[in-house]
């Protein structure tokens, strides 16, 4: 079981497909600094390199991620202000990457899912839930607010559900996910790995321009009113006329 010294983040290419598996197993792959930056780093990294098709995130061990580690907010105090704001900003831009990427990218979400680690989870265009899967916001039980993740929670999901999770520590099964949309599928806990690398590869075989923009439009599109998405959507069905063929 790797210590803290160990490597935090693992990256391994299967083809076209780019996984990324966060190695703090003793921890439940907490989000420590350095552990979110290997992140914010491979991720870049993967959306730049053009024989990157498709990303698969996943955890290393029985959970997917739980959340921030709360061992070094004894350092992110008013006494050094900077500190707050730069881990902040690396938890924030983390975050938000997974859906301005390029490439797609699917979760796996085995065990916990909570906090950070349940923003992780829903920020990926698809996600795959281990059967065992718990998923939710304990940041008040903490006296913490979920101020980062909540953009995306309030952006996928109702707004009263959304509203309990964070303001009661509900938490949802893998079940609950699939029945509210979160999640994509539901599989054995041993099936789940395998589960979102079939989704990336399929995704990987697609022409990569045309699957860029796609994903672009997608979220593009869900925050413009209907007149002017539909004339985005037009503008992108135009350009797409010259991707036929192209990277394939």
């Amino acid at each position: 079981m790797p210590n803290d010294d160990a490597e935090v983040l693992i990256s391994e290419r299967h083809g076209a497909v780019q996984v990324l598996r966060m190695n703090r197993p003793a921890k439940l792959n907490a989000l420590n600094t350095a552990l979110t930056q290997a992140l914010h780093d491979e991720l870049r990294r993967a959306d730049e390199d053009d024989d990157v098709r498709a990303v698969v995130l996943a955890g290393q061990g029985r959970s997917f991620c739980a959340g921030a580690d709360t061992s070094e907010f004894a350092g992110l105090t008013p006494a050094d202000n900077q500190a707050v704001i730069r881990r902040a900003e690396l938890t924030t831009k983390t975050q938000a990457m997974l859906q301005r990427m390029r490439k797609p990218i699917v979760s796996v979400v085995q065990g916990h899912a909570l906090g950070g680690g349940a923003g992780l989870a829903i920020g990926c265009d698809m996600m795959v839930a281990a059967e065992d899967a718990t998923f939710g916001y304990p940041e008040l039980r903490h006296s913490l607010v979920p101020a980062i993740v909540m953009t995306g929670l309030q952006r996928q999901l109702g707004r009263k559900l959304a509203f309990e999770l964070i303001s009661t520590g509900r938490r949802l099964t893998a079940a609950e996910l699939a029945e509210n949309g979160l999640a994509n599928r539901v599989t054995p806990v041993d099936r789940a790995f395998d589960t979102a690398l079939e989704i990336a590869s399929r995704w990987a075989e697609v022409n990569p321009l045309a699957m860029s923009a796609t994903k672009d439009l997608f979220y593009r599109v869900a925050d413009l009113p209907y007149d002017q998405a539909m004339r985005t959507g037009g503008d992108i069905n135009a350009i797409m006329r010259g991707f036929a063929g192209a990277g394939g």
